[in-house]
C-alpha cells in the first residue's frame, strides 16, 4: 500500500480496474522496478492485503484504548493517577500509527546514492518497534497492578538484590528484542548461519568494515548480528542467575511459578533463535522467534510485578 489515509483506505479495492490502478501505483515505486520488477497482479494483491490488515488491526487497537477509555473516564470510574496513565497509553497508541507510516515512507523513497536493495530504514523499524514494545510492556504492567494482588515480602536484603536483578534482566530482554528490529530490516540473519562460530571465527574479520567505527553498530549486518547474539547469551545468562537466586529465598508460589516460566521461556527462545539462524531464516520459525521475545519480556514483567514493593 503506497497511500496512507486515515478513513479512505478503509476500503479495499473491490473491481478489476480499481485493482489495476492501485498495482500501477505500486509500479512507479523502487520496489518494483529494483526488487519485484516481474510480479503479477496476484502477488500484488497478496502483499498488499498483508499491509491492509496490519494497518486495519493497528486501528481496531487504537479504538479498543481510545472507546473504553473515553466511556470510562465520562463515568468518573477513573482515579487521577489512571486518567494519567490512560492518556500516556492514547497517546502511545497515536504516536505507534505516526511512527508506522514514517517506516514505510522510507521503503518508498528513491535512494539515488546507494545500490542497496529498496527496504524500510532499519532505524526507523526499531523505533516502530520499540514505540510498540512500551506500549505493550505499559498496558502489561498497569493490567498486572490492578489485578494481581500485592505480595507483603519482608524488605531484605536478599529481596532488594533480587529486584534490582529482575529489572536488569527486563531490561536486557527489552534491548534483546529492539536489537531483532535492526537484524530484520538488514536481514542480518542472511549474514553467518552457523552456531556457536560466525563462520570459522568466533570473532568475524568484517565486523568493523564500515566508517566511522559506531555505523557498524546499526549498518553492518555483521556487527548486527554479533550484537544481538551476545544480547541473547548474556540475557539468558542473567535469567539463569535470576532463578537460582530466587531458589534461594523463600518466595510466594506465584512468584516461584513466574520465575521458573522465564527460565523456560528463556531457553526455548535461544532455541528458536538458533534453529531460525541454521535453517536461514525461514518466515514461519522467524516469526516464532520473535513472538516468544514477546513472551519472554511477558514473563519478566509479570516476575517485577511480583516483586514489587509494597506502598507505605
Amino acid at each position: 500500500m503506497v497511500d496512507w489515509h486515515l478513513i479512505k483506505e478503509m476500503k479495499p479495492p473491490t473491481s478489476q480496474e480499481e485493482w489495476e490502478t492501485e498495482f500501477q501505483k505500486y509500479q512507479q515505486f523502487p520496489e518494483f522496478k529494483i526488487l519485484n520488477h516481474d510480479m503479477t497482479l496476484a502477488e500484488f494483491k497478496f502483499i498488499w492485503y498483508m499491509e491492509y490488515s496490519h494497518r486495519m488491526w493497528g486501528r481496531l487497537v487504537g479504538l479498543a484504548y481510545i472507546l473504553p477509555a473515553a466511556y470510562f473516564w465520562r463515568k468518573g470510574w477513573l482515579s487521577r493517577g489512571m486518567k494519567g496513565r490512560v492518556l500516556a497509553l492514547c497517546g502511545l497508541v497515536c504516536f505507534q500509527g505516526l511512527l508506522g507510516w514514517y517506516m514505510v515512507k522510507s521503503g518508498l523513497e528513491e535512494k539515488p546514492d546507494t545500490h542497496d536493495i529498496p527496504r524500510v530504514s532499519q532505524y526507523r523499524l526499531a523505533a516502530h518497534l520499540g514505540s510498540a514494545l512500551v506500549l505493550y510492556c505499559a498496558s502489561l504492567w498497569t493490567s498486572l497492578s490492578l489485578l494481581l494482588p500485592l505480595h507483603k515480602l519482608p524488605e531484605t536484603r536478599q529481596l532488594l538484590w533480587l529486584r534490582r536483578c529482575a529489572h536488569g534482566t527486563a531490561g536486557l530482554v527489552f534491548l534483546t528484542a529492539l536489537s531483532g528490529a535492526f537484524v530484520a530490516g538488514l536481514d542480518a540473519g542472511l549474514v553467518y548461519n552457523s552456531f556457536p562460530k560466525m563462520g570459522e571465527s568466533w570473532i568475524p574479520e568484517d565486523l568493523f568494515t564500515f566508517s566511522p567505527i559506531l555505523r557498524n553498530v546499526f549498518e553492518n549486518p555483521t556487527m548486527v548480528q554479533f550484537d544481538h547474539r551476545i544480547l541473547g547469551i548474556t540475557s539468558v545468562t542473567a535469567v539463569t542467575v535470576l532463578y537460582f537466586l530466587s531458589r534461594r529465598m523463600p518466595l510466594p508460589r506465584r512468584t516461584k511459578m513466574a520465575a521458573a516460566t522465564l527460565l523456560a521461556l528463556a531457553y526455548t527462545q535461544v532455541g528458536l533463535g538458533i534453529s531460525t539462524l541454521l535453517m536461514y531464516v525461514p518466515t514461519p520459525l522467524a516469526a516464532t522467534h520473535q513472538s516468544g521475545s514477546l513472551a519472554l519480556l511477558s514473563v519478566a514483567l509479570w516476575l517485577m510485578s511480583e516483586l514489587r514493593r509494597v506502598p507505605k
